[in-house]
């Protein structure tokens, strides 16, 4: 077996160039909107937090931006804990609770069907993440089609 001459990586070692940027840093136009939809249950893989994250970036880039919860995606708006509401039950336990706040606290909208969030998981409207708005089951596709004339920048998020 060939002899490992390179040294092994430390903490703080880098494996990548953080630093190059390709791309300009995009920047909305006054009055430009974005809609992020979320279409995927809390806890089942990243993409749900890394569109919140997303979401956050479309704010703090000037964009008005609005996030839908519908179908499985109303659980990534209710309130969890435990064994209290707020607590963390394990590491990252509340990342999707603390980021929906942090982007409602800048200034995001949040919506969250009525009909999932009843019908499919059993939740009352109390269960929400105060400042969601719950919205009727009919407004699912219509703020999607607001945004669309509105030329809006529309992020869609399913998993299956």
């Amino acid at each position: 077996m060939p002899e490992v001459t390179t040294p092994a990586h430390q903490t703080g070692d880098f494996f990548v160039n953080y630093e190059e940027k390709v791309f300009e840093d995009v920047k909305a136009e006054p009055g430009e909107k974005a809609l992020v939809t979320f279409h995927t249950v809390a806890f089942e893989g990243s993409i749900g937090f890394v569109n919140l994250l997303q979401a956050t970036r479309l704010l703090r880039k000037g964009f008005e931006t609005s996030i839908l919860l519908y179908g499985p995606g109303v659980t990534l708006g209710v309130q969890r804990g435990f064994p209290k509401l707020g607590d963390a039950a394990f590491p990252g336990h509340q990342n999707f609770n603390d980021q929906i706040s942090k982007f409602m606290s800048e200034g995001g909208k949040v919506y969250a069907c009525r009909f999932a969030l009843q019908a499919l998981y059993g939740h009352g409207e109390p269960s929400l993440i105060p400042g969601i708005r719950p919205i009727s089951p009919l407004d699912v596709l219509d703020i999607i089609l607001l945004h669309r004339k509105d030329n809006a920048f529309i992020l869609d998020t399913w998993t299956l």
